[in-house]
This record gives structure tokens, C-alpha cells and sequence, in this order.
């Protein structure tokens, strides 16, 4: 069946494809598609039963949802800051996020804790968000995804210090190779004040673990 598939970004499938300072190649559905034919004929299955007809399209507009980070700048919404005196710890605490292992191509997913301590310098807590997101849909390791989030705050908002943990479930230890369900990895990224006082790096820990439930 021919496909009538765009040639670029699909732009009503995800709030993601709405993020501004696109940037990158666009997507190759037709490509795309031709390799998901491929790999159901390599595995046996027959590409043109009722039941895959659509598949190779629909892999295709799902990679270019999970994999819209590409095409963007994470970093363009720390951009717009609030000058504010406040000097207290500025906390987000489990912000839903999913990525793909770029190992095995399969996802993992979890929650993200970010904390900065301003100087002179504030963003809107969505932008936090979006930060992680933007990050997030890309392949990944969990290891590199929790470092951007923290050097892009650093770099962006100069403040006194950061703190990025994130907390995630991977696919690709969970249902394939050593097979253990409810198993959880844990990164974090601590910058500047955070790294060097005990005080400061407590007091941020405290909020995010106090009463997050994480075990």
C-alpha cells in the first residue's frame, strides 16, 4: 500500500513536535519504513498480512515522536529568565520523562529531579520540563541524558549550583537479557555549590527525597 506519509516532522502527534528552534534532518519515513519491512521478513513474519500492512508507517511516525529531541534546541527555553533576588533552593521534583536506550532501542522510563540555586537569574518551572524532555527524545543513556540537563542549567542560567537525579526503569533490562522487572537506575549530576557545601547538597537532597516516596 503507498503511503501518503509527510516528508518532515509530523506536527500533530506529540506536544513535543511543537517545542520552537527545531533544527537537524528531518525524518526519512520512506527509509524508515523500508527497514521495518526488512526486519519483519528477517524475522519471519510476513510484512504484508493483514496485521503488519500498516506497521512499517506506524514504526516510522512512533520514531519520529520518540526522537523529536533531534530536530530541537533543549537548551533554547532556559533563554527567557526572570531577574529575581530569591536564594533559596528552586525545586522540580518528578517530572515524568521516557527515552530510548540507544543500546538496544528500547525504552526506559522514570522521573526526573532537577534543583538549582539561583543567582539573580529564574526560569518558568515549564521550562524545566521541557528542558528534560527535549533531552529525553533522543537515544540516550541514562548516564549522558542526566549530565545535559545539568550542564544546560549551568551554562544557561548561571546559578550557584544544580542538582539533576534521575530515576528510570529500563525495558532493556527488564524484559529481555538478565530479565529483572522492578529493578531501577539512579544518576545524578551536582554542580557547583552543591558539589563543594555539604550544607547546601543536604538541604537540596532533603527536599527532593523527604517526602518524594522514592525507596
Amino acid at each position: 500500500m503507498r503511503s501518503h506519509l509527510p516528508a518532515h516532522p509530523i506536527r500533530d502527534k506529540s506536544p513535543v513536535d511543537a517545542m520552537p528552534t527545531a533544527y537537524g534532518q528531518a525524518v526519512d519515513y520512506e527509509r524508515i519504513k523500508s527497514a521495518v519491512r526488512e526486519i519483519l521478513l528477517a524475522i519471519g513474519e510476513d510484512p504484508n498480512r493483514e496485521g503488519l500492512r500498516e506497521t512499517p508507517a506506524r514504526v516510522a511516525r512512533s520514531f519520529a515522536e520518540l526522537t523529536a529531541g533531534n530536530r530541537m534546541d533543549p537548551r533554547s527555553f532556559l533563554k527567557t529568565v526572570f531577574c529575581e533576588k530569591y536564594n533559596q533552593v528552586v525545586l522540580l521534583r518528578s517530572i515524568p520523562f521516557h527515552s530510548l536506550c540507544e543500546h538496544h532501542l528500547l525504552p526506559f522510563t522514570g522521573h526526573a529531579h532537577v534543583a538549582y540555586l539561583p543567582h539573580g537569574r529564574v526560569v518558568g518551572l515549564s521550562k524545566i520540563a521541557r528542558l528534560v524532555e527535549g533531552f529525553a527524545l533522543r537515544l540516550q543513556l541514562q548516564e549522558r541524558l542526566t549530565d545535559q540537563i545539568a550542564d544546560a542549567i549551568m551554562e544557561e542560567l548561571r546559578p550557584r549550583g544544580t542538582i539533576c537525579i534521575l530515576e528510570a526503569t529500563h525495558a532493556c533490562m527488564t524484559i529481555r537479557g538478565v530479565r529483572k522487572p522492578g529493578s531501577k537506575m539512579i544518576t545524578s549530576a551536582i554542580r557547583g555549590i552543591f558539589q563543594k557545601n555539604h550544607a547546601s547538597r543536604s538541604e537540596a537532597l532533603a527536599l527532593i527525597y523527604g517526602t518524594s516516596g522514592l525507596q
